[in-house]
Formats: C-alpha cells, sequence, structure tokens
C-alpha cells in the first residue's frame, strides 16, 4: 500500500423509513475514504502532476473499490455510485481533483460494477471534520433521478492540513419513494428533443 496512506474509513447506514413510511427494500449506502499525505504539499506550485497522479491514484482508485464492493456484498448489488475527494486547507483545491478525476482512478469501479455513466462527484478543500458529501447517480443511467442520491459523512481528525481525503460511495437502490420522474419525462413535456435538449422540437 502506498506509504501516504494514513488510515482508511468506511461508512454504512441502513435506511428503514424514510418519513412517515416504510423503505421497502431497505436502502443501503456506504461510503470508503482514504486519508492520504498530499504527495505536493511543501513543494510550492507544481506544474506537472502526473508523476503523483500515476502513482497514486491507480492505487486507491483499486484498494477503495474493492473494499466497497466487499462491504456491499456485490457488485451486482451497486445500483448508484459517486465519488470525492476533500484537501486539507494547506493544499490547492486542484490538488483535490488530481487523484479522482482520472480514469486510473475511477475506471476500476466503473469496471467493477459494469457502469455506463461516469461518477458523480465533488472536490472541496475544508478542516478536520469536514462533512464528506459524495453524490451519486444511476451506474447505468445518468438521467434516473430516483438514484441521486448523497452519502455524507466525517472524519473527526481528517483531512489535517496536509493531507487529502479520497473516497467513494455506493447505494444498493433509490431513493425510497422516489415519485419525481425522470429526465426524460421532463424533457417531452417541455417539448425538447433527447437527443438535442437544448434545443426545442415541434416548432
Amino acid at each position: 500500500m502506498l506509504p501516504e496512506l494514513r488510515k482508511i474509513v468506511t461508512f454504512d447506514e441502513d435506511i428503514y423509513r424514510d418519513g412517515e413510511r416504510a423503505a421497502d427494500p431497505i436502502l443501503r449506502m456506504i461510503g470508503v475514504a482514504a486519508v492520504v499525505q498530499n504527495p505536493w504539499h511543501g513543494k510550492g506550485y507544481v506544474d506537472d502532476l502526473k508523476p503523483e497522479i500515476n502513482r497514486m491514484a491507480p492505487v486507491l482508485g483499486k484498494a477503495l473499490a474493492d473494499r466497497l464492493v466487499a462491504l456491499v456484498g456485490s457488485a451486482e448489488s451497486i445500483e448508484a455510485y459517486g465519488k470525492a475527494c476533500v484537501a486539507g486547507t494547506d493544499c490547492e483545491l486542484e490538488h483535490a481533483s488530481a487523484l479522482i478525476h482520472t480514469l486510473k482512478f475511477g475506471n476500476f469501479y466503473r469496471q467493477a460494477v459494469g457502469a455506463k455513466t461516469y461518477l458523480g462527484f465533488t472536490n472541496t478543500r475544508g478542516p478536520a471534520g469536514i462533512q464528506i458529501q459524495i453524490p451519486m447517480m444511476d451506474i447505468h443511467d445518468s438521467g434516473r433521478r430516483s438514484h441521486y442520491l448523497t452519502t455524507q459523512f466525517s472524519i473527526y481528525d481528517a483531512p489535517a492540513p496536509d493531507e487529502l481525503v479520497v473516497a467513494l460511495a455506493a447505494a444498493t437502490g433509490g431513493r425510497p419513494h422516489h415519485r419525481i420522474g425522470d429526465r426524460y419525462s421532463d424533457l417531452e413535456e417541455i417539448g425538447a428533443d433527447i437527443e438535442n435538449p437544448a434545443g426545442l422540437g415541434g416548432q
């Protein structure tokens, strides 16, 4: 494993009830986060981030994806997914983006679950204990609003000012009582072409 790794933290919740109604089936949401020393910290402005991306992103991507799938129980049980990175207060925001916005990180997870969509994401900066928010979407259909979910948790001592928290999340289903339709029904209602949603059809 990477010498920069301080610890891996997991978050796991089962939602039995949402509002006044039971969740059927029970919705499970899980997050896995690695706390690592920022490899660019203290080096001033680093123009070429690729050497450290190439070294660290694949290791983190595989380790987090493997652990997440194992916690869920199977890749087939994952219906929604996302990623995030939080940089410590002495780090550049670009450092938070560097390790997760590369196929060398995310493709381990996408391939494990056979996904067709991109990973929803956040990249931000903050102190230890900041809430880590990982937006998710359906692994196959980005317009399926039922699976727009957010896994959120915090780590009491991370990130330190010179650390990064790199995270993945999964959900076993959509919101328990979703009833707002999807992107495609909206496009149909406003007369837009699904293939060209910026333009209105029938005019």
